[in-house]
């Protein structure tokens, strides 16, 4: 069961931890995310799964950034979350979808007991003009139904900043 606006309200600091927190982005059952000032972007335009792959980092500037087609940018919310006893979901906006830029490729499924900022990965039909700060996507929550263990030790757990992939660690 997907938790309402008011129910999110309601459980804040007790299961759900957003800071900050501004009740303008509450919606009737998520809450909005906004877009932080920083990108990541791969050096390399071939990526290998079994080695870390470098990054360098880039600012949104106010006045905006352009975003090139076929290029994977990684951003990351400006708030950060905590669930306890919650299965937190992220997905993008419907007006920034409509705009042909997608949020998350392949990653809006969290675990239980996720820490940290969400890391997002942008990507764009057409050339786009991006901000800092937009209210770019959504966090809702479900109830976990049966016996679970939280995610505690991940290697994107208390995450400070944007991560690029580390699946080469899962190869080591």
């Amino acid at each position: 069961m997907i938790l309402s606006g008011k129910e999110i309200q309601k459980r804040l600091n007790s299961d759900i931890f957003i800071e900050p927190f501004d009740p303008s982005q509450l919606n009737p059952n998520s809450y909005n995310l906004k877009l932080h000032n920083k990108l990541l972007v791969y050096e390399n335009t071939i990526l290998d799964m079994k080695t870390e792959n470098k990054a360098h980092e880039i600012t949104i500037p106010e006045e905006g950034l352009l975003l090139e087609t076929n290029k994977l940018y990684l951003g990351r919310t400006v708030e950060y979350t905590r669930t306890d006893k919650l299965v937190p979901m992220l997905e993008g906006r419907s007006s920034v979808g409509r705009l042909g830029m997608f949020i998350h490729v392949t990653a809006g499924f969290g675990d239980v007991g996720f820490s940290g900022f969400w890391t997002l990965e942008i990507f764009c039909v057409q050339p786009i003009r991006i901000y800092p700060g937009v209210e770019i996507c959504q966090i809702y929550y479900h109830d976990i139904l049966g016996e679970y263990k939280k995610y505690e030790n991940g290697k994107y757990q208390n995450n400070q900043g944007i991560q690029p992939s580390m699946l080469y660690k899962d190869f080591l």
